[in-house]
């Protein structure tokens, strides 16, 4: 699609000249000789120009009044203002109205061409911009908090309020995998601040001391050793949007006493720098511990406890909204199940009864990862209790697995990581194929799957026969 452009002349022969030249270089020209035909182009037309070219002066009024008028009307487009004569006041009225650049006539073909192209380019970045943040707020509005337990919809109703309110600075708690990492991006790019500036996250824990104060705070090039250039820090970098700082009860003492100065001051000086730089951020700061408690013991610095806790949000353990797994399991499902290319419609009552027995100790990513683990070995439409590999409680009734392998109850994998999902699926084809003496038709009837399906796996993973490894 070309891109479009609105010239805005009421000089015929310079407006017939512009459009011509611009429709010959691929462009999509509309021609308007006067505001009031351009105010309808914009208003009331599908006409959607990347750059509006325009003459200062014309009959029916300044053009800077219908920029005035349009402006958060229309999708974005910059303008371009051409005038006879300039004047120290339009300059400045332009400048402070987003006009992208301010040109007098007579105007070189050439000069202007570059000064369009780089007009689209400006337009086309912004309006990506602009369609990717309200793409985040679509996916991240409180909505994406899912679940029907009172306390997840009590922590959503919060999250609405939060949204429509300004505040500086939040906590956020809870126990590990609660949920807090996308609450932290429900309260930006469902807040205020998504127009306003981007939202970077720094994890606390993950960064030794002397590079975390780098990345927070920035520096300058030649203020440490190897520091070759100038780094912004995500405080600057942050500028009018959100700092979320996860694991914050991992920070040193020494840098939490910067943090709260730069807090305060609303200003931060990169490392080697003498130069203050003022900041406008919002913090969301979160921790799995509990900061009040470290701040009397002397882990976490009071002041900045204080200085933090403008709000605080706890989230509930999964364990104590087992409501919410009626809407978090068929949601993960549907989601992995894309991923897969499957078509998993079914969850069997004895799914749901280790699941609705299980504590979750790591919560919402415990059962994530769980789910993602079933869907990638499930055959058919049926979810297979096979690989929920969940410890049994006393109380909860045993259910013996329907499967055999050869009339050897199970297989025994790793949890703790040693084992990637690829290779616990070459392990257990590999195992059930030997157990039936290498035959694919009994292989495949113990492992509850199709001899094409268990052919192309045998195929992918190199797998072969006794006898042909001989």
């Amino acid at each position: 699609m070309r891109p479009a452009l609105l010239i805005i002349e009421d000089e015929l022969l310079l407006g017939a000249e512009l459009s011509r030249h611009y429709q010959d270089g691929s462009w999509e020209v509309e021609w308007a000789k006067d505001l009031q035909q351009a105010r309808n182009i914009l208003l009331e037309s599908e006409f959607n120009p990347l750059v509006i070219l325009s003459d200062m002066s014309l009959p029916d009024g300044n053009a800077l009044d219908l920029m005035e008028e349009i402006k958060g009307k229309h999708a974005h487009a910059e303008w371009l203002l051409l005038t006879g004569y300039g004047s120290v006041p339009d300059s400045v009225r332009a400048l402070r109205l987003g006009a992208y650049d301010f040109l007098e006539k007579p105007c070189e073909l050439d000069h202007l061409d570059l000064v369009v192209s780089s007009a689209s380019r400006s337009a086309s970045a912004h309006r990506r911009l602009q369609y990717q943040t309200q793409q985040q707020h679509q996916k991240y509005s409180p909505k994406a908090l899912v679940g029907r337990s009172p306390a997840t919809q009590r922590v959503r109703n919060l999250l609405t309020r939060l949204t429509q309110s300004h505040f500086s600075t939040l906590i956020l708690g809870g126990e590990t995998g609660t949920g807090k990492g996308l609450v932290a991006r429900i309260l930006h790019y469902s807040g205020t601040r998504a127009q306003q500036g981007p939202m970077i996250e720094l994890n606390c824990a993950a960064l030794p001391r002397d590079l975390l104060e780098s990345e927070l705070f920035g520096h300058e090039m030649g203020s440490f050793t190897g520091a070759k250039s100038r780094h912004f820090g995500f405080l600057e970098q942050a500028n009018g949007g959100t700092l979320f700082l996860d694991e914050i009860g991992e920070m040193p003492l020494d840098l939490q006493a910067k943090l709260l100065k730069a807090l305060e001051d609303r200003r931060v000086r990169r490392l080697g720098g003498n130069k203050e730089i003022t900041i406008d951020v919002q913090i969301l700061a979160a921790s799995n511990r509990n900061l009040e408690q470290m701040s009397k013991e002397g882990g976490f610095r009071s002041d900045l406890y204080h200085r933090l806790n403008v709000f605080q949000l706890t989230l509930p353990p999964l364990r104590e909204t087992k409501e919410d797994l009626e809407d978090l399991v068929p949601l993960f499902i549907s989601e992995f199940s894309a991923e897969a290319s499957k078509q998993i419609k079914t969850i069997p009552e004895r799914v749901w009864a280790q699941l609705r027995n299980h504590d979750w100790p790591g919560n919402i990513r415990e059962l994530r990862n769980v789910i993602e683990r079933c869907v990638l070995f499930s055959e058919g439409e049926v979810l297979s209790d096979q690989y929920l590999q969940l410890p049994i409680k006393e109380s909860q009734p045993v259910h013996k697995p329907s499967y055999s392998l050869n009339h050897i109850d199970q297989i025994c994998l790793p949890l703790d990581g040693s084992m990637a999902l690829e290779d616990m699926d070459r392990h257990i084809i590999e195992v059930a194929f030997k157990r039936n003496n290498y035959n694919i038709a009994a292989t495949a009837r113990a492992l509850k799957s199709t001899r094409e399906t268990l052919r192309y796996r045998i195929q992918k993973y190199n797998i072969r026969s006794a006898d042909e490894l001989v």
